[in-house]
């Protein structure tokens, strides 16, 4: 394999590796997201619970269930957020491969040619000398 097809390849891997550290970085901060989201549900239905048992809960109820509302739009507005950030992270990854896999093509076919020309000039290199010795 030539330096530079083993340089672009280095590159190519290095570039792979650092977009799935991003996918991955991006995949924790959405499962925190989603149990941000889940922990505020849970709240939610604590505090409704808390109102049906305590009257004194139940006149706060309101007010704590609109600012619940504002908190969970905030959490599903990061989700989304996430949600395409995932995507195109999945693309770029995917476009990386891609051409990881071009540069190890290109690399391979450069090397089996090499050894098609090697062969063909051992092949005429003892062509030749059978060719001598039939001569002399």
């Amino acid at each position: 394999m030539t330096a530079w097809a083993q340089s672009l390849i280095r590159i190519s891997n290095y570039e792979v590796e650092t977009l799935q550290k991003r996918l991955a970085d991006i995949n924790e901060r959405r499962a925190a997201a989603e149990m941000k989201l889940a922990v505020l549900d849970a709240e939610a239905e604590g505090e409704r619970e808390r109102a049906r048992i305590d009257a004194d809960a139940g006149l706060m109820l309101t007010a704590y269930l609109n600012g619940w509302k504002n908190r969970k739009a905030v959490a599903e507005g990061a989700l989304t957020t996430l949600a395409a950030e995932e995507e195109g992270a999945r693309e770029a990854l995917t476009g990386a491969f891609e051409e990881l896999k071009k540069f190890e093509h290109v690399a391979e076919t450069t090397r089996l040619d090499r050894l098609v020309a090697l062969a063909k000039r051992e092949t005429a290199a003892f062509d030749e000398q059978a060719l001598r010795r039939r001569a002399v």
